[in-house]
């Protein structure tokens, strides 16, 4: 497993948050268990005094995207870097659970984990993966969702460096809500073309027409 893909634990994180339509969905330990998705030995140490305390990382992992976002990658890397001093991880040599075809392991990295609760685990998780990601990638592939009041989180993985939407499904809204916008505003123009040419009609005396 390459360490970059440990950057979707903060998308998951971060997207538990709806700021805009004011939901949060972080709630409770069972939530903040299925945040760990495969990692379920260190989700079975979450308790209720994790639920706060992945809320505040939530709000430190969002400013990340919002400065990346907003092309302020210095201040992006800095937040990161404050992230990755205060939660450590120890990178080791793995290979359980991937064989290949001849029965060996499949040696990988692997964020091994000595935190002392979820919440530090989770967010040393989270602050590798994203530093691996940002220094592979680029700062410029963190992005939030740009299709209003959507502000989720996502990784551009695209070959172009084109993405703008968490999902295809705000995508379609954006183009939907783009396309009737440029309706209203030619029907708009129609309108006043329209009244304009009435209005020089109206002004014109019988002689001339």
């Amino acid at each position: 497993m390459e360490l970059a893909h440990y950057s979707d634990f903060a998308v998951r994180l971060v997207n538990t948050e709806e700021p805009v339509r004011g939901k949060d969905s972080l709630t409770s330990v069972e939530v903040v268990r299925d945040l760990f998705g495969e990692v379920s030995q260190m989700a079975r140490r979450v308790t209720e005094a994790d639920v706060p305390r992945f809320r505040a990382i939530r709000t430190r992992l969002r400013a990340v995207f919002t400065a990346a976002d907003e092309g302020d990658q210095t201040g992006a890397v800095d937040l990161l870097n404050s992230l990755l001093l205060e939660f450590p991880v120890s990178p080791q040599i793995s290979g359980h659970d991937f064989l290949d075809e001849e029965g060996r392991p499949r040696w990988h990295m692997h964020l091994a984990d000595h935190s002392s609760n979820a919440t530090t685990g989770y967010a040393a998780i989270c602050a590798m993966g994203l530093a691996f990601h940002l220094t592979e990638f680029g700062a410029d592939r963190l992005g939030l969702c740009q299709a209003p009041p959507c502000r989720n989180a996502y990784l551009d993985t695209s070959t172009n460096r084109s993405r703008r939407y968490c999902s295809d499904r705000c995508a379609t809204r954006a183009n939907v809500a783009a396309y009737r916008a440029r309706k209203r505003l030619e029907a708009e123009r129609t309108d006043r073309t329209g009244l304009t040419h009435e209005t020089s009609q109206e002004s014109t005396t019988p002689a001339e027409r």
